[in-house]
């Protein structure tokens, strides 16, 4: 058999005569999964016993295989991998000539979410640096956060309560919480933080269930984000004087808008009218994108928290990474991104 050398560097083995490759090895997928090798790594906590056969950009690379192919589950994954049209994509998901055995695809795919948030803020490092959405000096965000439903029935105050769980279909990690816009919503909350200017990149994430306050997840959120932004630009959910003086312990602004009677006629209510509509330009705008393109309107296909973690917060890795490579092809950053993942 041959070696061919494809686009990014990747190394896979020409298929056989007769064999049916129907991703070819130059695919936008197999491209995507090759941008994984340029990015840099979050490091790995300290773990004692055998150290690990296969690289953690191995596992990155098939949560991404799992995001862009709709593939809830790991049986899913293997189960695609399996059919000889995915020859290309199997050896960009090898090492050495090895395959991993599926419990260690179980095994470290569970793993995998916890390392997930600083991985995304590691690769929002790297495109803020790349992209330079802040041109014009700005050097805003907008943090919000977004309800997800949870897949199966749902679990009611008085059953959770008497620990009775009625249904099967249940996912009992998910929780409540009340939404302005959909009521009542049993799932998840996933925690953004979006650059406000010229491109909508997301520098932070995380992801958890739906009763977790906005301006406690705030913290973390923050932190990943190191010296980047001078202005914070939230809702009346992070209104909160703990997390202003976090803030400008990090010389930085938290700007939100205020409890009060309207109209408010305070002297920076002009200021804070612009930042709002700022913030929701960016974040609103992303929001509907990110569940545009990812169905995420519906109830998540996956269920627990660990593989809802998986299953979103890859969709904002695979969201960067279509930023990436649009940008080193030089196309649109913000149109036509769905297409693109979907031809892939």
């Amino acid at each position: 058999m041959l070696v061919w050398l494809v686009s990014y560097h990747v190394v896979v083995e020409s298929p056989e005569d007769g064999d049916n490759c129907m991703v070819p090895h130059d695919s936008v997928l197999v491209q995507l999964l090759a941008l994984i090798d340029q990015l840099p790594l979050a490091p790995s906590a300290a773990r004692r016993g055998r150290p690990c056969v296969y690289s953690e950009r191995l596992f990155l690379k098939a949560v991404v295989v799992m995001i862009v192919r709709h593939l809830p589950t790991v049986y899913a994954l293997l189960a695609v991998l399996a059919e000889p049209g995915m020859a290309a994509v199997r050896d960009a998901l090898s090492e050495a000539g090895c395959f991993p055995t599926r419990r260690t695809w179980e095994r470290r795919l569970k793993a995998v979410p916890e390392r997930l948030p600083a991985q995304i803020a590691l690769v929002g490092e790297r495109l803020l640096a790349l992209l330079d959405p802040w041109a014009d000096g700005s050097r805003a965000v907008a943090i919000d956060s977004t309800v997800l439903a949870a897949r199966g029935g749902v679990w009611h105050k008085k059953d959770r309560a008497a620990g009775v769980v009625p249904h099967t279909s249940i996912d009992t990690e998910a929780h409540w919480t009340k939404s302005g816009w959909h009521g009542w919503v049993y799932g998840w909350k996933l925690h953004l933080i979006v650059t406000v200017g010229s491109i909508w990149l997301p520098l932070a994430a995380e992801l958890t269930p739906a009763n977790v306050a906005d301006n406690v997840e705030a913290v973390l959120l923050l932190d990943a984000l190191r010296e980047a932004a001078l202005f914070v630009l939230g809702d009346m959910g992070y209104s909160d004087p703990d997390l202003v003086t976090h803030c400008a312990q990090r010389q930085r602004t938290l700007v939100t808008t205020r409890r009060a009677a309207y109209p408010h006629r305070d002297d920076g209510v002009e200021v804070r009218r612009l930042f709002h509509q700022l913030r929701s330009h960016a974040i609103e705008n992303f929001n509907g994108q990110f569940k545009a393109i990812f169905d995420c309107a519906r109830p998540v296909p996956t269920k627990g928290l660990v593989a809802t973690q998986r299953h979103l917060l890859g969709a904002v890795l695979v969201y960067q990474l279509a930023l990436l490579y649009r940008f080193q092809t030089g196309g649109s950053l913000r149109a036509g991104l769905k297409p693109l993942l979907q031809a892939a």
